[in-house]
């Protein structure tokens, strides 16, 4: 066998996958056709549980630094300011929650970010090396590569985008539609003297809802922008000065637009893959689902497939493995209700199309009545988000649960009871009360008892938390 995982796409998913991977010793190649790293923003927003499991493979800090909050939005209608309007509430991190909001970071960037940590592991992308064809039986896949070689893998994942080879080879159908009556003109460009402070929205003084967006991009001099077609844009010109002719036309000029980095039309392609394995094949991200724009959930839900599928790759048990299509496939087809209704809010006109609720933020996602998740009562239970807490080592030092569970293992988390067991091959750790005493290495004080809170167990009780930091069991 040449390598245990062949992942054909180098982007976000790809990454991810790969990260997870490397990191427990999985030999993993991340082939990629195109000659050169995609630049631009495209899926620019990151979801709070986006950003955990970035903070679990080690990338958060970088991602932080690179990108920024949410800023409000200056409405010009008629080349006036006429108001400002927020997207996204505020909300206060908490104990159980410590990133309750998006971030905001290009693709590029982001990708940036997660090949740099890939390559800490001794893995590297190998551009301009595409997948044409593979093969497969009961022991492995036997795939073809555009350069001529010719690899045995263990596994293959498609993360190859909507127009997914792997996906199409496979034979799995790709269910939805496209809609040519909505589309969108969008791409990333200079916009002087637009303050970065603040996205901008230019409306028609005649239909303030038609116009155009300015997002500005983090880190960049770049904005992302938008605009909404109508029926009578046919032919639409995408490039720079076709632009700035749309722009003047509702603002009367004063704003200059220079250094396009790319633009294109879009089109609404809902679809969800009938299946996202097929034996040794599996599919993640757009190769199984692709996303309207709207409400930022494409990038964000196929991180999390990867982010679900590299523990069970690297265990390679078949009660794992036939998890995985159960536990995302349905998540992907109720995020993809939750992106579509934004969209349709948008090409109806609705006012507060542009609000963004908890819905968006990817923390509710459960895997309740999965097949790795037992069904059971309590507050928190089989198959939920584990949350996070403040503790307190038995040597005094600071520590969160996010901390206890970081790394590529499970955890296991009893409160009170029994001392925890040093040959145990999970790490555990016995959360005592705020007055009890630790009295062994594995103990750590319930701070505040928010711990205690989050999971709503009684004393005695156990909470095994999967290595991608959802509830695996709760036993007394």
């Amino acid at each position: 066998m040449d390598v245990r995982v062949l992942i054909a796409g180098a982007g976000p998913t790809g990454l991810t996958l790969g990260i997870d991977l490397a990191r427990r010793g999985v030999g993993v190649r991340i082939v990629d056709k195109a000659g050169a790293h995609f630049v631009g923003s495209r899926g620019d927003g990151i979801q709070p549980r986006t950003l955990e499991v970035f903070e679990d493979l080690g990338v958060l800090g970088a991602v932080l630094a690179a990108g920024g909050a949410p800023v409000p939005m200056k409405v010009h209608i008629g080349g006036r300011v006429v108001g400002e309007r927020t997207m996204f509430d505020a909300v206060q991190p908490s104990p159980s929650t410590p990133y309750p909001g998006p971030w905001f970071l290009g693709q590029s960037q982001t990708e940036g970010i997660l090949r740099d940590r890939l390559a800490e592991f001794g893995v590297h992308v190998e551009l301009g090396t595409g997948l044409t064809c593979f093969e497969q039986d009961d022991d492995g896949v036997t795939a073809t590569l555009d350069t001529g070689e010719v690899v045995r893998a263990a596994y293959l994942v498609g993360a190859d985008g909507g127009r997914s080879l792997v996906r199409k080879a496979s034979g799995i159908a790709f269910e939805g539609t496209t809609d040519e009556t909505i589309r969108m003109l969008l791409g990333d460009v200079r916009a002087d003297p637009l303050d970065h402070a603040y996205g901008h929205w230019f409306g028609a003084p005649d239909d303030p809802m038609r116009g155009i967006v300015f997002s500005p991009l983090p880190g960049t001099p770049h904005f992302q922008f938008g605009a909404p077609l109508g029926e009578g844009d046919l032919d639409v010109e995408t490039a720079l000065p076709a632009v700035q002719s749309r722009l003047d036309a509702l603002t009367g000029g004063g704003v200059v637009l220079s250094d396009l980095v790319w633009s294109t039309v879009w089109r609404p392609n809902v679809r969800l893959a009938a299946r996202f394995r097929d034996r040794r094949v599996f599919l993640a991200g757009d190769a199984a689902h692709v996303h309207p724009p709207t409400g930022g959930q494409g990038l964000n839900t196929g991180v999390q497939d990867a982010y679900n599928l590299g523990w069970k790759l690297a265990d390679g048990s078949p009660e794992l493995l036939d998890s995985y299509e159960a536990e995302r496939r349905t998540v992907a087809a109720r995020v993809l209700g939750i992106s579509t209704g934004i969209m349709q809010k948008y090409a109806d006109g609705e006012e507060d199309a542009y609000k963004r609720g908890d819905d968006t933020r990817q923390l509710d996602v459960t895997y309740r009545g999965g097949p790795l998740s037992p069904r059971a009562t309590g507050l928190v239970r089989p198959g939920d988000r584990a949350p996070d807490a403040p503790l307190r080592a038995a040597d005094r030092a600071q520590v969160r649960l996010f901390e206890l569970f970081r790394g590529p293992h499970a955890t296991r988390l009893r409160f009170g009871g029994r001392p925890a067991d040093p040959s145990d091959d999970v790490p555990t750790y016995r959360i005592l009360a705020g007055g009890d005493r630790p009295a062994d290495p594995g103990d750590v004080i319930d701070v505040g008892g928010f711990a205690h809170a989050a999971y709503g167990v009684r004393a005695g009780e156990e909470v095994l938390v999967r290595p991608d930091g959802y509830v695996w069991s709760v036993t007394v």
